[in-house]
């Protein structure tokens, strides 16, 4: 098996068309296919059904991509680190839950490529999709977070999927809101002062409750709004006077001066509703340039 035969098999997947796939390698489409037969032939396996409508992977083939994705990021990761590859477009994802400070260090690390052309893509996503993006590298890195109610379920996940979580900060819970809400002046909030109002959570569909992105997410609110994405979730702490469970961690520059974060005080263990943000990665893998400027500037953001 040769890497460019890995690189054929990745183009075809993500195209998921042997003409496309062919068009974009600039090869033909039947010096494609057969590649991609001697591939399976190898492997003694089929990675590909083929029919009217174009290719999809079979079983085995959605098994052996992450595998393929891996042999692929970390030969070029290998040449941009000991060798020179001239002209080579530079790549780098990342995929996280909703957090403002992952989009900022995500701004600063693109304000500095060096290089003429480059493709990335920041993806704010539900928490299975952060760790499906890493586990088969379609993003490098993934940023999420754990606390006492789904980090036992998650490590067990990330373990299965070859991933490891690096924390970054630990913080308390703060409830985050429009700084026009009724409760905006107070200096610490309880769960009962919140009731009369909507709690704000991002929509994670059928996934466990450990997936969830707010804290306390197995509480039961009188008045639960789910949403897709940040914007959203701000329109609605102004028209409904909602809000969110949080970190705390906003960054003004991206969201805002309109809303601001107060203390919660839940009247139990604060570590029961502490979160620590990190990030994940697979295991045993060299980061590209880009993924470790990525960590260096949510680091430099939150000042660890």
């Amino acid at each position: 098996m040769t890497l460019q035969q890995i690189r054929y098999m990745i183009t075809i997947a993500e195209t998921g068309s042997l003409g496309k796939a062919a068009e974009k390698l600039f090869v033909s489409q039947p010096s494609l296919t057969s590649a991609v037969k001697e591939m399976e032939k190898e492997l003694g396996m089929t990675l590909f059904h083929r029919g009217s409508r174009g290719v999809t992977l079979t079983t085995e083939g959605l098994r052996f991509l992450p595998y393929a994705r891996q042999v692929e990021a970390q030969y070029l990761n290998l040449m941009e680190a000991f060798g020179k590859i001239e002209k080579r477009k530079t790549h780098f994802a990342v995929s996280t839950q909703h957090y403002s400070f992952a989009v900022k260090a995500f701004v600063e690390m693109a304000r500095r490529v060096d290089v003429a052309e480059y493709e990335l893509a920041i993806r704010e996503t539900r928490t299975r999709e952060v760790i499906t993006d890493v586990s088969s590298l379609r993003s490098e890195i993934g940023v999420l977070y754990m606390n006492e109610s789904n980090r036992k379920p998650l490590k067990k996940l990330l373990d299965q999927e070859d991933l490891v979580f690096r924390p970054l900060i630990s913080c308390a819970a703060y409830v985050y809101l429009w700084r026009q809400h009724p409760l905006a002046g107070r200096k610490e909030l309880t769960l009962e002062d919140l009731q009369p109002y909507p709690c704000l959570a991002f929509e994670q569909g059928d996934a466990p409750f450990y997936f969830s992105e707010e804290l306390m997410s197995t509480e039961q609110y009188p008045r639960l709004i789910h949403c897709c994405d940040r914007a959203t979730v701000l329109n609605l702490m102004v028209g409904l006077k909602g809000y969110t469970l949080c970190s705390g961690i906003i960054c003004e520059e991206l969201s805002g001066v309109d809303y601001l974060a107060i203390p919660l005080r839940t009247g139990g263990d604060p570590d029961a509703v502490a979160m620590e943000i990190g990030y994940i990665e697979r295991k045993n893998t060299i980061r590209s340039p880009l993924a470790e400027q990525y960590i260096a500037e949510m680091k430099k953001y939150l000042g660890v």
